[in-house]
């Protein structure tokens, strides 16, 4: 299920012992079944969030060895000279580590405002807040507008839609040039009997 959490909405399930103002983003759906949310919108953010009943889907689309797309359009203050841009596209330094390069570029400008368009690989918590703070231009609204394949399209707030078949075959794919971890393990495990082959060929030789 594809759903458009509004601002305001938590993007986790709710504690149901704890009480809180705000409503869930399974609130807005009123399925029967045990539906999740896959990753994470802080409360002050909206845009596209995934519920599913698929472990594995879940998995496949937030384990860091995907790198799955995330894109994002980005009100930021200010407007922000090319140095500056080139600084967030090569990644800085959060807790330690230089954040992963990231794809960013202006849609629009505005009197003392910015959009941009800002796509990542990987998943820090209030990333791009905490680099357009870093940076001077501080975050005044944040939009997720997809997900790997998946994208937010006509939905309005608070609104939900099932994905197609097509679509959820498509998150099932490994992402374009990241060959499947099953795929993977077979092709280091054909190198590696190879090179088993090799070594005893060679002791022999000796």
């Amino acid at each position: 299920i594809a759903v458009y959490k509004p601002r305001g909405v938590l993007s986790d399930l709710g504690n149901p012992t704890t009480t809180t103002e705000h409503p869930a983003v399974r609130d807005l759906v009123p399925l029967p079944g045990h539906l999740f949310p896959v990753g994470r919108l802080d409360l002050s953010s909206e845009g596209l969030i995934l519920l599913t009943d698929d472990g594995a889907l879940a998995h496949r689309l937030t384990h860091p060895r995907y790198a799955h797309e995330k894109e994002y359009h980005v009100l930021v203050e200010g407007h922000l000279p090319a140095e500056t841009l080139d600084r967030w596209r090569t990644g800085v330094f959060l807790d330690g580590r230089r954040t992963a390069p990231a794809d960013v570029s202006v849609l629009s400008v505005e009197r003392n405002h910015t959009w941009l368009r800002v796509v990542l690989r990987e998943g820090r918590k209030r990333q791009i807040r905490r680099v357009a703070a870093m940076l001077g231009h501080p975050v005044r609204r944040l939009i997720r507008v997809r997900i790997a394949t998946l994208e937010l399209g006509t939905l309005k707030p608070g609104q939900y839609r099932h994905l197609t078949d097509a679509e959820v075959a498509a998150l099932q794919s490994p992402p374009t040039g990241h060959p499947s971890p099953k795929h993977s393990r077979h092709a280091r495990s054909r190198k590696e009997r190879k090179r088993g082959r090799n070594r005893k060929r060679s002791r022999k030789q000796r």
